[in-house]
C-alpha cells in the first residue's frame, strides 16, 4: 500500500515504517492524507504454519479518514515508478491439478491438503478465507487458487532470470514432493484438455461466486476462462509515465506475437477444439468491458490519468467489508468514491478497494503499479523461465525497447486488432502485411536475444526454448496436434504424461 505526501512516493514496508521510493509521471497534489495505516502487528509474518490476513486485503488495512479522489487514483499508479536499478522481475504462473489415476481435476479438499502439506514441510503461511486455507505465502511469493482449482504461484520480484528459474524449479518440486504422495499430478497446458466445464469443482472463494454468476450476462465464454484455462504472466516495472507509456504500447502491440510463440491449448473435451491458442480466443468472448487491447494506449493523450479513467469505468464486482463480499457487479466505481452504491449504502472506498478493482480488469497488458504481459498460455517448465526472458530482453533493454516502438509504430488500430483474433487460430502463420506473423517472431526473437546480452546476466539461454519454434513456424500446441494424430492415436489422455510437470 502507497500513501503519497507533499508529491513524494512512501512506500510501507512490512514494520509499518514508511520509505521514501523513487516516482514519475506527472505531478500530483498532496494526496491521501486522510489514510492512516494499522498497527505493525497486523502486517507482519507470522510463525510457522500460522495463518495470514485473507486474500483480498480485509478492508482493516487501510481507514479513510477523508473520500479519496481521482488524484489519489492516479497516485497510486505513479506509486509505481522506479529507478532502473531497482526493476525487478515477476512471474505468475497457473498450473492444472488432476488425480493420476483417473486424470480428473483435483477438489478442494484435495487442494486443502496439498495446500496443508506445503505449509508444513516447507514453511509457507496459508491464507484463510473463513474456515478454508485458499492460498499461502512466504516472504514475497505467494500460492493462490484459481476458480477452478488451477493452482498458481504468484513469485517474488527477482532481479534476474536465474533467480527466476530457480524459483520456478522450486516450486515445482515442492507441489511434486506432496502432490505425489497423494497420487496428484500437475499439468502445464493452457487449456483443459478432457474434461466439460460441469465436471470442473468451484473454489471455496467468495469473490468466485460472484464472478461466476455475472459472467454469462456479459459473454458466452467467461465460465471457461474461471475454470478452465491456465496462463503464465511476467510482471514487469518502469520508471516514469513516459517509460510506462512506452513499454504499455510494446507489450500490447506484440502480445498475439506471444500469443503465437507459446500457443498450448488445442484440445477440449478430448478433441481438437479448431484453436492453437483456445485460451487466447476465449478472452475475445469473457467481458469486452474489461478485456482486449485497449486502443486508447496509443492515442496521444495517454497517461496514468487515462488509465484510471478507464478503470473507474469498468463495471465492478465487489466490495469487501467485515470479511464478506457484497455482490456489486455492474456498478460504478465512480458511485462508490460518492457513497453512492446501492448495495453498500454510505461506504467510501480505500486503497485497498480501487488495488482489488484493478485486478478484476483483464486486458492483453494489465496496468497496477507494474505491467503484467498476459498473452500466454500455461506450458512446461522451461517455456515457464522462456517467456519472462522473451518480455524482459525487449523491454528493460533501451535499444530493443526502441527498436519495438520504431516497428510497430505505424500498426493500425485495425491491424492489431486483427492479431489479436486471429494468432489464436493460425499462430505464427497468421499473415500479416507482406509476410507472417513468423517473420516478425523471428525478427522480435533477435531483440529480446540481444537486450539480454546487452544485460549482461549470461541469460540468453533461456530463450532456447523457443529458438526451434520461431525457426520452425510451428507452435506448441501444432506440436501437440501432430503426437495427437500420429503417436497418441488420437486419445488425449496422454497429454497428461507428456506435459506432467
Amino acid at each position: 500500500m502507497a500513501v503519497v505526501s507533499r508529491l513524494a512516493v512512501a512506500r510501507v514496508s512490512s514494520d509499518g515504517a514508511a520509505r521514501p521510493a523513487a516516482a514519475g509521471g506527472r505531478r500530483t497534489r498532496t494526496a491521501l492524507a486522510g489514510v492512516r495505516f494499522p498497527p505493525a502487528a497486523r502486517t507482519g509474518r507470522t510463525r510457522r504454519g500460522g495463518a495470514v490476513a485473507a486474500s483480498p486485503p480485509t478492508e482493516e488495512a487501510v481507514q479513510m479518514t477523508e473520500p479519496l479522489t481521482k488524484d489519489d487514483l492516479v497516485a497510486y499508479l505513479v506509486s509505481g515508478c522506479k529507478p532502473k536499478e531497482n526493476w525487478r522481475i515477476g512471474t505468475e504462473h497457473e498450473k492444472f491439478g488432476f488425480e493420476v489415476d483417473t486424470l480428473r481435476p483435483i477438489k478442494y479438499d484435495q487442494i486443502r491438503d496439498i495446500l496443508n502439506g506445503l505449509a508444513e514441510r516447507f514453511d509457507w503461511d496459508k491464507i484463510m478465507e473463513g474456515d478454508n486455507v485458499i492460498g499461502l505465502k512466504q516472504g514475497k511469493q505467494s500460492i493462490s487458487l484459481e476458480p477452478g482449482g488451477q493452482f498458481e504461484l504468484s513469485g517474488a520480484p527477482l532481479e534476474t532470470l536465474h533467480q527466476t528459474c530457480a524459483e520456478v524449479n522450486s516450486h515445482l518440486y515442492q507441489v511434486k514432493a506432496v502432490g505425489e504422495e497423494m497420487g496428484i499430478g500437475f499439468l502445464g497446458l493452457g487449456f483443459q484438455p478432457k474434461w466439460a466445464l460441469s465436471d470442473i469443482p468451484i473454489m471455496p472463494k467468495g469473490r468466485y461466486e460472484i464472478m461466476k454468476n455475472y459472467m454469462p450476462k456479459v459473454g458466452t465464454l467467461g465460465l471457461d476462462m474461471m475454470f478452465r484455462t491456465c496462463t503464465v504472466q511476467v510482471n514487469l516495472d518502469f520508471s516514469s509515465e513516459q517509460d510506462m507509456i512506452r513499454k504499455f504500447r510494446a507489450g500490447l502491440a506484440l502480445q498475439p506475437i506471444a500469443t503465437a510463440i507459446f500457443a498450448n491449448s488445442p484440445f477440449k473435451e478430448g478433441k481438437p477444439n479448431g484453436f492453437l491458442s483456445l485460451r487466447s480466443h476465449i478472452w475475445t468472448d469473457t467481458d469486452n468491458n474489461r478485456a482486449g487491447m485497449l486502443p486508447f494506449v496509443f492515442d496521444n493523450s495517454f497517461g496514468f490519468e487515462q488509465y484510471v479513467d478507464y478503470a473507474l469505468d469498468v463495471p465492478m464486482y465487489f466490495v469487501y467489508r467485515n470479511k464478506k463480499y457484497i455482490d456489486c457487479t455492474g456498478m460504478s466505481f465512480r458511485d462508490f468514491m460518492q457513497g453512492k452504491l446501492p448495495q453498500a449504502p454510505g461506504e467510501l472506498p480505500t486503497l485497498n478497494d480501487w488495488e482489488n478493482h484493478l485486478t478484476t480488469i483483464f486486458p492483453e497488458v494489465r496496468l497496477k503499479r507494474y505491467l503484467e504481459m498476459r498473452g500466454a498460455d500455461g506450458g512446461p517448465w522451461r517455456r515457464l523461465c522462456a517467456l519472462p526472458a522473451f518480455w524482459v530482453g525487449l523491454l528493460y533493454d533501451e535499444e530493443s525497447l526502441q527498436s519495438i516502438i520504431d516497428m510497430t509504430f505505424d500498426w493500425t488500430k485495425e491491424e492489431r486488432e486483427m492479431l489479436r483474433r486471429k494468432v489464436p487460430v493460425t499462430g505464427l502463420k497468421t499473415p500479416f502485411r507482406d509476410g507472417y506473423v513468423r517473420d516478425l517472431a523471428e525478427e522480435v526473437l533477435k531483440l529480446a536475444k540481444s537486450g539480454l546480452e546487452r544485460r549482461g546476466y549470461k541469460e540468453v539461454g533461456f530463450l532456447r526454448e523457443v529458438d526451434e519454434v520461431v525457426r520452425t513456424g510451428v507452435t506448441p500446441a501444432e506440436r501437440l496436434l501432430n503426437l495427437y494424430e500420429t503417436k497418441w492415436q488420437r486419445n488425449v489422455d496422454h497429454v497428461f504424461e507428456h506435459l506432467l510437470y
